[in-house]
């Protein structure tokens, strides 16, 4: 069967169901296990359930962040071939989506209150990345996979210790994150100038401090 050329109102579209499914729906994942499917479920104290909950929080609006920005670079890539890659790498995030959804759940809180803050916010800065070109486009989606990873490991080090289910999804969600970064730099992104990877830094602390709380 042919592949279907989708028209850029189609892509608008899609965009805009994606969009929805982000922040208010199931999102599209790709079928993958959930890592901690399976796994006992820990007997966690009041105060470390919280942490835990929170930490999970902040990592399901990093996810909603994620999907923006691949939708926004998306729709500004030249060569389809990288939108097609941006578009595959949004359906793997898909997947820690959901599985951070489920952790909230699990542990009896809620996702951010801020999710279409977060998502209309960061599509607007993936399209404008594109619009500066492919190049840059790429390398600022590694340096924000490359950071992603750091805040892992920091939250990995954080979480209780009896909490194997939100580690083992976490861990996974690592995993993914350096790949992508692997395969954006692999198809040609540049280094970003220090300023701008300090303003990426300081805008990820403001989104994690307030999806903490909210």
């Amino acid at each position: 069967m042919d592949q279907r050329d989708y028209s850029p109102l189609d892509r608008l579209i899609g965009h805009l169901d994606t969009g929805l499914r982000t922040v208010f729906g199931a999102p599209q994942t790709t079928g993958r296990r959930n890592p901690a499917q399976g796994l006992r479920e820990s007997e966690l104290s009041a105060s470390e359930k919280a942490l835990a909950g929170r930490l999970m929080r902040i990592n399901h609006a990093g996810e909603v962040a994620a999907q923006g920005l691949y939708q926004g670079q998306s729709l500004t890539a030249r060569h389809p071939d990288v939108r097609d890659k941006m578009e595959r790498s949004a359906q793997e995030e898909n997947d820690h989506l959901d599985w951070c959804a489920q952790r909230c759940r699990e542990l009896g809180t809620h996702t951010s209150y801020l999710d279409p803050f977060w998502y209309v916010g960061s599509v607007a800065l993936g399209a404008a990345a594109g619009l500066f070109g492919d190049r840059w486009s790429l390398g600022f989606l590694a340096e924000t996979e490359h950071q992603v990873v750091t805040h892992l490991d920091g939250h990995l080090d954080r979480l209780p210790a009896g909490d194997e289910k939100s580690r083992a999804i976490l861990t996974q969600m690592k995993l993914d994150e350096g790949a992508h970064a692997t395969a954006a730099i692999q198809s040609g992104g540049a280094e970003l100038p220090l300023p701008v990877r300090s303003a990426m830094r300081a805008a990820s602390r403001i989104m994690t401090r307030s999806a903490y709380w909210l």
